[in-house]
């Protein structure tokens, strides 16, 4: 029998700890060290200051757009619905996001067998009286994608959620929503915090690998393309 160390593991045994997966060479992960100067650098990051406060991980594989709208609501100040356990103070979750308004949108039975598409995150998100802009990859260029993303990651009340193909920046592997949170203009790069944080880290992906990704067609969502949705609003 293996002797047990003073923090529970057995000796001459690794500990077991969480591994994110290996990330290709066309991505830089935030804590690294390039990931960090990118951050100290970057050209557009007031995104990223409210939202890294409110960072969740999905709670499961189909809940990346709803982890993603329980961040950026929180981040724009949205009056919260009532929160049990820690009345009188209320905040998003992802177990409260979800009502009678979203059911009618997208009922949760089909979101936890589909995930959710570009189109009814908009829609879900709208329910709380933001401004949501649903924009499909095929009807903007790479340019204005980039003018758009950056111009809103650098002001303050607004955010970028993204809708992409892993696969096609070298991830694993299909279809899913993160928000965006600093712009790099001398890469020409978005950071993306993953909010898959058991699976991936955030990372540095470049504005043209990024909106190759969002150009894909959603299966899921009339054939459309998936795309990105500028959010503004709260107090």
């Amino acid at each position: 029998m293996a002797l047990l160390g003073v923090v529970g593991t057995a000796v001459g045994l690794s500990p077991a700890r969480a591994e994110t997966l290996p990330l290709p060479a066309n991505l830089i992960g935030l804590s690294t060290e390039a990931g960090g100067q990118l951050l100290i650098d970057s050209s557009a990051r007031q995104a990223y200051w409210p939202l890294s406060i409110q960072f969740v991980t999905q709670k499961n594989q189909a809940y990346c757009g709803v982890a993603s709208m329980v961040m950026v609501l929180n981040a724009l100040e949205v009056p919260a619905p009532p929160t049990p356990g820690i009345a009188p103070f209320a905040t998003f979750t992802q177990d409260n996001v979800l009502g009678p308004d979203t059911e009618r949108i997208l009922p949760q039975a089909v979101l936890m067998g589909h995930g959710m598409t570009l189109d009814q995150f908009g829609a879900i998100v709208r329910t709380y009286g933001v401004q949501a802009d649903v924009h499909h990859a095929d009807d903007d260029s790479l340019a204005d994608f980039r003018q758009m993303a950056s111009q809103a990651l650098a002001a303050r009340g607004s955010h970028v959620v993204v809708n992409y193909l892993r696969r096609a920046i070298g991830q694993e592997k299909g279809g899913h929503i993160s928000p965006l949170a600093a712009f790099d203009a001398k890469t020409d790069r978005f950071l993306i915090l993953d909010v898959s944080r058991y699976k991936y880290p955030p990372v540095w992906v470049t504005a043209a690998d990024l909106h190759a990704a969002m150009n894909t067609v959603d299966g899921d969502n009339e054939g459309k393309r998936r795309g990105f949705v500028v959010i503004r609003g709260g107090r």
